[in-house]
């Protein structure tokens, strides 16, 4: 071609591309652009524009739209941008550019358009990655769409390469980074497609094919891009990430992946709390948000990309009940008594879930002081099941229950005293654990009673529960009665997720009417779950717990023992700021007449004249007597039918009797309630399992082959995926 012809003017049609990115803010992106995949491209030669941004904008949300050049003459050294936007949906801020040789030399800002001069002197107008950045202001929820645009590039021979005349919309591709073969998953032929054009850089023209898995930028496919995009493979299950119902192997293996943040979960979760927790059908699930939520997760992010996760809680966001003791929350235990408890340290559980990487995303509402089984409390007010939004959603950890129900967070902790994990897991359709007395700590936790408290994990899958139980049991020095946990907790609670573990499993099916009661619903879906135990390959036995009457005829200590533990909580000097509580003791809060819930008055009034328990013989023989044939009673049960666990309903109705909650706090043995389906009216119930002292695998075990052999759980209707 002569130099005449050279110098003339060549218009090359400019192929606009938006490459729709996960991130918000792209140029955060460590990798850079999404550009084109192989079947989005012509030829490997034809120039193109490629513009990427976020796929959905919100209202006054400030969103970036990065500029990246590729497949053009390596010479260009200036070019003219045009951009037009709709100005209903955007204001624009300005343009930045992207790279330290690139200058911007003139700009016009006219109504709905954008003219933009730049210069290069390294020619890096082509290089792969952005070169510049448009900022603009969202007015409306919106996307991209309503954005066109044209440029023209001068090459240093002094000729010119453009768009056609008129501007071209920009077109959208659901391509993802990396997506080689166009069928917008990772899978190995996009690995294969990456083998084929291995060890060529940016000056090649085959770039434009494998561009976009050149995924940490430096200009080459070479071994690291491999291995990167060999992960994703892995860890991708081929779909979008849906939030409803996630579990956390789940978010992990996207996290992995890269095609999600802790920081695109927490915000997800925080959307969902305020369109369904406050407003819509206002749960009120939740007393406290977590104002370092966002800054909490994006460290995270950060430590995630520099050195790693540090296990399957890293950056997952965790609620837990208002009466554990958090540094950067109040913990009230619902009561406006202690709505200032601004306490010194993390509960021992919570600092567990801290150090193993989880964000303590809010605080739940729960009976106040957890005294009762409905969920109400002066400072968080009355929680909904999100099931049967006339009904509460049981207690005392109704707050963590409902939430987790609702897909307000992804696990949780609750307390149990006499039932406060299990009956809301079991009204919400959820998991709950109510471990061994002595394998969590009860150090940070606001009590109800030490003789009968412990704290554990309420979660949507059997598979959660076990992972939030790894982390927060163990030996606390605070709490010596967790020293008999020493030698009896397993390497991993993980370990017992098996799906075949009811093959040879014994279970003693419970038929005592003072423990299942009498509702025939809840026997029918008792029924049903001993046959489809027995249908996994169990023994399941009828059997008669001796004593049975005796046993729950027994009252709660928590009469007994509560104002003296709560006393202890108030004036612990390594718990409670003095400075930041008004009252301390709970004579003071029953002297404020007013500063509690007023349908607590008379228990809290009783409760405060309790006699010293030293010298209280009803509450020394209730101690004695109780625990001791509660114990022997069961594990003679099992000892005579060579059982592994007994089996009988979590929840039963207040006019059909039946107080099986009672068995564990009473023997202070582990349970653990697993959905086992639904009554008429739309109420979960759950089915409830009672091992001996610290096998809670063997509860993991037989409860989550039960679960994957039912998938009972069903998301409430009330709090559906947001749009």
């Amino acid at each position: 071609m002569n130099k005449s012809l050279n110098r003339s003017f060549y218009r090359i049609a400019i192929l606009l591309l938006l490459s729709i990115s996960m991130n918000a803010l792209l140029l955060l992106n460590p990798f850079g652009v999404s550009t084109a995949s192989a079947s989005s491209v012509t030829s490997p030669s034809t120039p193109t524009v490629q513009l990427s941004g976020p796929a959905s904008i919100s209202v006054n949300e400030q969103v970036y739209v990065n500029v990246s050049l590729i497949g053009a003459p390596n010479d260009s050294t200036v070019g003219k941008f045009v951009f037009a936007y709709n100005q209903e949906a955007f204001e624009y801020i300005k343009t930045t550019s992207s790279k330290s040789s690139l200058n911007i030399v003139s700009e016009n800002s006219a109504p709905g358009q954008i003219s933009i001069v730049v210069t290069d002197s390294a020619g890096g107008l082509t290089q792969t990655g952005p070169v510049l950045a448009l900022a603009f202001k969202a007015k409306t929820a919106t996307d991209l769409n309503g954005i066109t645009g044209s440029v023209e590039l001068g090459l240093s021979d002094g000729s010119i390469i453009q768009t056609q005349a008129s501007s071209m919309p920009l077109q959208i591709s659901s391509m993802v980074q990396g997506d080689l073969n166009g069928n917008h998953v990772w899978d190995v032929g996009d690995l294969a497609l990456l083998m084929k054009y291995f060890g060529i850089d940016a000056q090649n023209p085959n770039w434009g094919f494998v561009s976009s898995a050149d995924f940490n930028n430096d200009g080459i496919i070479n071994i690291a891009d491999l291995a990167y995009l060999g992960k994703k493979i892995v860890y991708d299950n081929g779909q979008p990430f849906q939030l409803m119902e996630a579990d956390i192997m789940g978010i992990q293996n996207e996290m992995a992946a890269g095609k999600l943040t802790s920081v695109q979960l927490v915000q997800m979760y925080l959307d969902r709390i305020a369109a369904y927790d406050k407003q819509g059908p206002t749960i009120k699930s939740l007393i406290t948000i977590n104002s370092n939520a966002a800054a909490i997760a994006a460290s995270l992010d950060q430590e995630r990309k520099d050195t790693g996760p540090r296990g399957l809680l890293h950056g997952i966001p965790i609620i837990v009940k208002d009466n554990y003791d958090t540094v950067d929350m109040p913990t009230s235990a619902g009561c406006t008594c202690l709505k200032d408890n601004q306490t010194v340290s993390d509960s021992y559980m919570v600092k567990k879930l801290k150090d193993a990487g989880a964000i303590i995303l809010a605080k739940a509402n729960l009976s106040e002081f957890a005294i009762n089984t409905d969920t109400n409390s002066s400072l968080g007010g009355q929680t909904k099941n999100p099931y049967v939004l006339t009904q509460n959603p049981g207690g005392s950890s109704g707050g963590t229950g409902a939430s987790i129900a609702s897909n307000f967070g992804v696990a949780g902790l609750g307390t149990d005293t006499g039932g406060s994990i299990r009956i809301p897991s079991s009204y919400n359709s959820i998991v709950g654990i109510r471990p061994t007395i002595g394998l969590t700590s009860r150090d940070g936790i606001i009590p109800l009673a030490l003789s009968q408290d412990v704290g554990g994990p309420m979660t949507r899958t059997v598979a959660d529960a076990a992972i939030m139980l790894d982390a927060v049991s163990g030996y606390d020095p605070n709490d010596i009665v967790t020293a008999g946990s020493i030698g009896k907790k397993p390497t991993s609670y993980t370990n017992y997720l098996v799906k075949d573990g009811l093959k040879g499993a014994r279970i003693g099916l419970v038929t005592n009417t003072s423990v299942i009661g009498s509702n025939q619903e809840v026997l029918s879906l008792l029924n049903k779950a001993a046959d489809s135990m027995r249908a996994q390959g169990a023994v399941v036995t009828n059997v008669y717990i001796p004593n049975a009457d005796t046993i729950v005829g027994y009252s709660s200590l928590s009469a007994y023992e509560f104002k003296y533990n709560l006393n202890d909580y108030l004036s612990n000097p390594r718990l409670v700021n003095p400075s930041s509580v008004r009252y301390h003791s709970l004579t003071d809060i029953v002297n404020s007449q007013t500063d509690f819930l007023s349908s607590l008055k008379s228990t809290l009034t009783t409760r405060n004249n309790v006699a010293s328990l030293d010298t209280n013989q009803d509450y020394k023989d209730i101690l004695l007597f109780r625990t001791r044939l509660t114990q022997q009673s069961l594990l003679r049960l099992m000892a005579d039918n060579n059982l592994d666990v007994l089996l009988y309903p979590a929840t039963t109705t207040p006019t059909s009797g039946g107080n099986a909650n009672r068995l564990s706090p009473f023997s202070g043995f582990p349970a653990i309630s697993v959905p086992a389906g639904y009554v008429t009216n739309g109420t979960p119930i759950a089915i409830e399992l009672l091992a001996r002292p610290y096998e809670e695998g063997q509860l993991i075990k037989i409860g989550y082959s039960y679960e994957q052999a039912t998938h009972n759980r069903v998301a409430p209707k009330s709090v559906p995926a947001l749009p």
